[in-house]
């Protein structure tokens, strides 16, 4: 086994204890014995800012992976096609520099039994709402990336949702950013489509608020690229309220 240390070397300290601390305890011991848990900055990728803004960016990055895993388990297969689609992923949203470890990573995982509950626990404990809602995102675009969500994996990410603290409106409003349609519009914005026209306007601003990219910004800019795709979606929702309703 490598591992480069990108990103187990720059985890911070939360998510080097408790359950998380357990799942990857091994791997986290083998970057420590090749003394790579020094800071990266000054390298491409998470480390461009403070240690700690690094250590924020791959302790999140960590914390996604688990959750990938016990969302690829739930449906008691581990098919090459999810890995592709991970392996892409993590590419395309964190860059190809890190696919090598977080594949590893992954593979590492793939045999342990990941109590998402207790994990949830430590994740709603050390990072806020904002990076929860991002987190979630990730994991529902991800199980997405097939087009085939089966029941087990809508289970599993709605199970993840609920053991990070997230609440009943945000988990059923980011599910349906991934519709095309009406219902999941309002959905989105967590309204009854019976609400006034001037209560579409404050909910918009409500969710443009809390869903805002600058509220992820501490976890780089690749993060804060996601939060604004997420930011669109919740435009887009709104306009086609709008369009439906005939406002202005």
């Amino acid at each position: 086994m490598s591992i480069g240390g990108k990103l187990l070397g720059g985890v911070l300290g939360w998510a080097m204890a408790g359950p998380l601390g357990g799942l990857l305890g091994f791997l986290i011991g083998s970057v420590f014995d090749t003394d790579t848990t020094k800071s990266y900055s000054g390298q491409r990728g998470w480390n461009t800012t403070s240690q700690h803004s690094s250590g924020a960016r791959n302790s999140f990055l960590v914390s996604l992976l688990v959750l990938i895993t016990a969302v690829i388990k739930s449906d008691g297969k581990y098919l090459k096609i999810e890995l592709d689609n991970v392996r892409d992923f993590i590419s395309r949203s964190f860059g190809p520099q890190y696919v090598a470890e977080a594949m590893e990573i992954l593979k590492q995982l793939k045999d342990q039994n990941i109590n998402v509950e207790q994990v949830g626990g430590q994740i709603a404990m050390n990072m806020n709402y904002s990076q929860r809602l991002q987190l979630v995102h990730y994991l529902i675009s991800l199980a997405k990336c097939d087009g085939d969500v089966n029941v087990a994996e809508t289970e599993m990410l709605k199970r993840i949702s609920v053991s990070i603290g997230l609440k009943s409106s945000d988990i059923e409003s980011l599910f349906a950013m991934f519709e095309n349609n009406i219902d999941a519009a309002y959905k989105v914005l967590e309204i009854d489509p019976k609400v006034s026209d001037d209560e579409v306007r404050k909910a918009y601003k409500r969710m443009a608020m809390k869903h805002h990219p600058d509220k992820v910004a501490s976890l780089g800019v690749d993060v804060q690229k996601a939060a604004e795709e997420k930011f669109k979606q919740i435009q887009d929702a709104y306009e086609a309220i709008k369009k439906s309703r005939n406002m202005n």
